[in-house]
């Protein structure tokens, strides 16, 4: 069981072995999941700018109704629109946060992989293998 994941397949069927083998399979895999990680990223980006926008016309539609509330002659009470739009604003706050906290995690993965993909591209031009990994 020791020699379980030192073969891999490649593209065209035949067994590549050791860790050249998962080297390919890692540089593959991550050349597969770029483009969705990138787009992931562009559209928590967007949305992160529109909860902005929208945080912003929140504060502009409740201060906007407090002086309206404060000049009007009749007493309409606005108050409990006002406390619906504060709390409409604190939930895309929290969902901004999340998304926010989300994407940094997210760039600190893909800095991650690409770092140890660079590594293991350079060991593998350079033909050292790090103590312990089979040398064929």
């Amino acid at each position: 069981m020791a020699g379980a994941g030192s073969t891999t397949v490649s593209g065209a069927g035949t067994p590549v072995a050791g860790p050249a083998g998962r080297d390919i399979f890692a540089e593959g895999l991550l050349e597969f999941l770029r483009p969705a990680v990138q787009q992931l990223d562009s559209h928590v980006h967007a949305v992160r700018e529109s909860q902005v926008e929208l945080r912003e016309q929140i504060d502009n539609l409740a201060t906007e109704l407090c002086r309206i509330n404060e000049d009007q002659k009749v007493a309409l009470d606005l108050d409990p629109y006002v406390k619906k739009l504060l709390n409409a604003r604190r939930r895309v706050v929290l969902v901004n946060n999340i998304l926010q906290n989300a994407q940094e995690r997210l760039r600190r993965l893909n800095h991650s992989v690409a770092k140890e993909t660079a590594r293991r591209r350079a060991m593998l031009d350079s033909g050292v293998y790090p103590p312990g990994s089979p040398s064929k």
